[in-house]
């Protein structure tokens, strides 16, 4: 599963490229906005596009909140921003329809991955060209998956061995497997500015160039 930024997923924020995230999740709805276009049930997702709304959903049963009606004491979705698709109307009516087989939020044709938990930034370092870049990478990636982020500023970054502290870092492994240190929060506890102590990581070139 391809874990993404929450600047990543907030790229995908209009109606022709429409991404939410919930409760870790992250869903690619384009496909349904087409195909319910003019829907006025759309219109909280397109205001929320490429937003996280994991305050709609109960994190135990992952399913959207609810909540007694005080009038007719029956459980009800709980949508403060507006009925949404797949949300049944209060009560009996004669225009809804009732065979949806899973509503967007369980369907696993939406899901596209999940979003990081915590992401962090590196400096990748060319020692070949001397080239820095700076990359927001998810805790969660491998250094394998970190690369593929990278091939971008360096189309041949496999033909370069990475380093850490003149140690070769493991490309199955994710950066604090290899050691390498995430001290965002005793940084912000100090109040320091953490770009000014953002981990390094060295590419060697190898000598055999790869294809790109």
């Amino acid at each position: 599963m391809r874990f993404f930024t929450q600047d990543q997923v907030s790229a995908h924020n209009c109606e022709a490229d429409l991404w939410l995230s919930f409760l870790g999740t992250v869903c690619d709805v384009t496909p349904l906005v087409d195909q319910h276009k003019g829907d006025a049930l759309l219109l909280p997702m397109v205001e929320s596009a490429g937003q996280d709304v994991s305050s709609w959903f109960d994190p135990e049963t992952r399913d959207v909140r609810k909540y007694v009606d005080p009038v007719t004491n029956c459980v009800r979705y709980y949508t403060p921003r507006g009925r949404f698709l797949h949300i049944p109307p209060a009560g009996p009516r004669s225009d809804w329809t009732t065979d949806v087989s899973e509503p967007w939020w369980r369907d696993e044709r939406y899901q596209v991955g999940r979003l990081s938990a915590k992401t962090r930034w590196i400096r990748v370092i060319n020692t070949l060209t001397s080239q820095e870049q700076r990359l927001q990478v998810c805790s969660e990636e491998t250094m394998a998956e970190i690369l593929q982020r990278y091939l971008r500023y360096n189309s041949h970054a496999c033909s370069y061995t990475w380093k850490h502290d003149g140690v070769s870092l493991d490309m199955s492994r994710t950066l604090g497997e290899n050691n390498v240190p995430d001290h965002d929060h005793e940084l912000q506890h100090l109040r320091l500015d953490r770009d000014l102590f953002t981990p390094a990581v060295l590419l060697h070139f190898n000598d055999d160039l790869t294809e790109s």
